[in-house]
């Protein structure tokens, strides 16, 4: 269904969103991510089963080390930030927390009882201080499935719905789809993941976003020009 247009361009549309319950929506993602990294970490420095270190694929000698892959790696905070940033609606909010709870616990789980760490590539870190900082902090465990890519599609499909649903224009979804592909192979140049964790995180992702829109089959991220402004002057 198209968003109704309301003589109103898209940036007004975004920003009408951005407002509604921003601080709930700023301190609940802060709060979010600070939880969830507490855990990953426990989970990482206290394994309860042997660690599987992952294979490696043809995949993996293709895509080599990029000391510069460390900007996007890290970028993706920010990347999952805009998405509960432009949500609008009690409507979409609820599902988006549900998909992502629900992909962290699976994520979570698999760490659990199934721990695993990439192999250690031959690079002397010391050259290249801010990606030996990020291997000294995460080691390279958790790694399968990469949560940081799964998290990256899942974000991206739900960016995709609610630009369209603004009309924002076509560079700014071609901007999405970059920014989350370029996130998903620095968590390869930064050797980081491997291909296999890649791939078992994008089909976590995917599998999460399309459970819920299965499971919400009325979720839809509409523009509501005259619920949000309802929303603001209360």
């Amino acid at each position: 269904m198209s968003e109704p247009d309301h003589g109103e361009h898209w940036l007004r549309r975004a920003a009408l969103r951005i407002q509604w319950h921003w601080l709930l929506k700023a301190v609940g993602t802060t709060a979010g991510i600070a939880g969830f990294m507490c855990i990953y970490f426990l989970l990482l420095r206290h394994p309860l089963f042997p660690v599987t270190v992952m294979p490696l694929t043809g995949l993996d000698w293709l895509v080599g080390f990029k000391p510069w892959a460390i900007v996007p790696y890290a970028s993706l905070w920010l990347y999952v930030s805009l998405v509960p940033m432009l949500l609008g609606t009690r409507r979409e909010l609820l599902p988006y927390v549900s998909a992502v709870t629900v992909l962290s616990l699976v994520g979570f789980a698999i760490f659990l009882f199934w721990p695993t760490a990439v192999p250690q590539p031959d690079i002397d870190w010391a050259r290249y201080p801010s990606v030996a900082f990020l291997k000294s902090a995460d080691a390279s465990g958790n790694a399968c499935p990469s949560l940081h890519v799964a998290f990256s599609v899942l974000s991206g499909l739900w960016l995709e719905r609610v630009l369209r649903k603004i009309r924002a224009p076509a560079w700014l979804r071609v901007l999405n789809v970059g920014w989350c592909a370029v996130i998903v192979y620095s968590t390869l140049a930064t050797k980081q993941h491997v291909a296999l964790d890649m791939a078992a995180g994008a089909a976590l992702g995917w599998a999460v976003d399309a459970l819920h829109f299965h499971v919400f089959p009325g979720l839809d991220l509409r523009y509501d020009a005259a619920g949000i402004s309802r929303a603001l002057d209360k």
